[in-house]
């Protein structure tokens, strides 16, 4: 995990321009993800939440273990298109990738599709990828020809590779000292197993820097975007909290710390937007806190309702997912709870590890898939012409399509509609909760049973029956909620977009 130290840090040739914050855009990526532990739950397991804010197309996957031959190797990096440019390169792949649920997508500024936010993967690591800005000075020293995997690459590797969640810490650590880091201005990820989590900062500017800080069973974190406060820099008996060798010592370099001074390493001040928790982060953590108190703490509708709530939640959200942390006996039994587009107008559906196949309706569709638009299922066509997606798929609904329609006639008319859809999807979720717990234990008999197969047949046929039901009655809500719309409102095509006041 040697960090070497790049050169740069000046404004010369090959280096950005100042750029006026560290914010990024309003066209950029910003994403949500809340952690719980264990002793603030119902039942006893930690969670890891959130959701992707990215507009292009979504699916969900489940990836296969794979065995790849001596000297595989894998692109990652980011293009000249992208904001902060950069050059693909490769990389060793693993000899054995695990076995994954993610959720991909297709589109992030000069950053080659599928993307990825994070997922859960065999070995019970689930890992969130959150947006977190650097100061403005990391961000311009960022050089134009930056190498090394991107926030996606990184979030993918760990899913892959990582036992644990400290594993995928340091692996990250590993894959940066080694081959750099492409960064579009700062990101972080949060990396949890059923023991613990832990926050992760990359940091822009090419300098190899990264923090990360250690959530364990009393913590409740929220990351929009993702922050780490105070480190004790001169304990080197603490076992929270891990950084890349050089990051005191660059920041002295820069006269952005003075080691001299009786102030703190604050990660977020030297390195960060210096601003801390934002808005909506305490607002949440306040809330879930709260919660926490109670005699029955914080159960897994909480924890959904803190991913749904209208007040986070809306049409930037590409979709919802909730992971219960258990430590599965068999890793065919772990799980996460999935929405295909934002939780505010969909129903949580469980997902569970041991499933060959995910129904068609919500694989990659062509609906908001990037480069669609010119491209036919037309095989008469240039191959880069013929559309990625295959005629079979795309000949089903899109699981992605139906909602989002749902979502915006739900937020035309949010104070009249969204109690009424949202009390139907948590009726559904508490129907499934229940029914899953059974499903479990009658998996779990089949596989101590010796019968893997039939346990992936039952899994399989639970999932995408429920997934599918989920998508139907999505589909019904939409045209009973289309015709009251039509009749009671009518229809403004000049009317701006409307939805319920978000703290972000």
């Amino acid at each position: 995990m040697e960090a070497a130290l790049q050169s740069g840090g000046g404004w010369c040739d090959g280096l950005h321009p100042q750029r006026r914050s560290g914010i990024p855009n309003s066209d950029s990526k910003m994403s949500y993800g809340i952690y719980i532990g264990k002793n603030h739950t119902a039942d006893g397991v930690a969670y890891l939440a959130g959701y992707g804010d990215e507009p292009s197309s979504h699916w969900l996957d489940v990836v296969e273990r794979q065995r790849h031959p001596e000297g595989a190797s894998i692109k990652v990096g980011v293009t000249a298109h992208a904001d902060l440019p950069g050059v693909l390169s490769e990389i060793p792949q693993a000899r054995e990738t695990a076995r994954h649920i993610r959720v991909n997508y297709s589109f992030y500024k000069g950053t080659p599709a599928p993307l990825t936010n994070g997922g859960l993967n065999e070995h019970g690591v689930a890992v969130r990828d959150i947006w977190s800005p650097s100061r403005p000075e990391l961000v311009a020293m960022t050089r134009k020809d930056q190498t090394g995997p991107n926030y996606s690459d990184l979030s993918r590797i760990v899913l892959e590779r990582a036992k644990t969640a400290v594993e995928g810490v340091r692996l990250m650590g590993a894959l940066i000292a080694e081959h750099g880091h492409s960064t579009y201005g700062g990101n972080s990820n949060i990396i949890a197993d059923s023991d613990e989590a832990w926050v992760v900062i990359q940091f822009a500017g090419g300098q190899g820097l990264w923090a990360a800080e250690r959530l364990g069973d009393d913590s409740i974190r929220a990351s929009r975007p993702g922050y780490i406060g105070i480190i004790p820099i001169g304990d080197s008996e603490s076992q929270d909290f891990l950084y890349s060798p050089n990051l005191v010592d660059f920041a002295v370099s820069q006269r952005w710390y003075d080691p001299a001074s009786d102030e703190p390493f604050d990660v977020n001040k030297v390195y960060g937007d210096g601003k801390g928790k934002w808005e909506g982060v305490s607002w949440i953590e306040d809330e879930l806190t709260s919660l926490a108190r109670r005699p029955e703490k914080i159960a897994i509708e909480d924890v959904i309702w803190a991913v749904r709530t209208e007040r986070l939640t809306g049409d930037t959200a590409g979709y919802g997912q909730v992971v219960p942390l258990v430590d599965a006996h068999h890793p065919e039994l772990r799980m996460l709870w999935h929405t295909q587009i934002a939780a505010v107008a969909a129903p949580f559906v469980p997902v569970f590890m041991g499933v060959s196949e995910i129904p068609p309706e919500f694989q990659m569709h062509r609906y908001l898939t990037e480069g669609e638009a010119e491209r036919f299922l037309d095989d008469r066509q240039s191959d880069d012409k013929v559309s990625l997606v295959p005629q079979d798929i795309e000949a089903t609904r899109s699981a992605s399509y139906v909602f989002k329609r749902l979502l915006n006639l739900v937020l035309r008319h949010s104070e009249v509609f969204l109690p009424e859809v949202t009390a139907l999807w948590k009726a559904c979720e508490r129907k499934l909760l229940q029914t899953s717990i059974d499903v479990s234990k009658a998996a779990r008999i089949l596989l101590d049973a010796g019968e893997p197969a039939l346990a992936a047949k039952y899994l399989t046929y639970f999932t995408n029956t429920e997934l599918v039901k989920a998508l139907d009655s999505a589909e019904e809500l939409a045209a009973a909620l289309d015709i009251r719309s039509r009749t009671l409102y009518g229809i403004n095509s000049a009317s701006k977009p409307l939805g319920p006041e978000q703290v972000w």
